[in-house]
């Protein structure tokens, strides 16, 4: 069974604590529902930069909204899994990447 990244690209944030409530209650419903899949539930992210090979850096406006780790046995199954995720409601698009331990 491999870990995959679920990166989140874009997105709104809820615009009133009601609606705050409801978009923590989907998310703490998804968590259930993965149950032993979820490795690490992430966090939102902010500002990104990046760094080139030449080591400029620049402010990366598309940078990642958030992300998770889950697992599954194999990149269709976490797929499947991700279709699930809440920043799905929000507009964000998920990013579904196959990571492997070298270290």
């Amino acid at each position: 069974m491999a870990n995959y990244l679920l990166v989140f690209h874009g997105g709104s944030m809820p615009e009133s604590p009601e609606e705050g409530a409801k978009v923590m209650a989907a998310w703490t419903d998804w968590f259930g529902k993965l149950g032993d899949a979820l490795v690490d539930g992430g966090n939102p992210s902010s500002k990104s930069r990046t760094i080139a090979a030449n080591g400029s850096v620049t402010d990366d406006a598309s940078g990642p909204t958030g992300y998770s780790i889950i697992k599954a046995d194999s990149l269709d199954a976490a797929v499947a899994l991700a279709k699930g995720c809440p920043v799905l409601q929000g507009g964000a698009a998920v990013q579904v990447v196959e990571t492997f331990a070298v270290m």
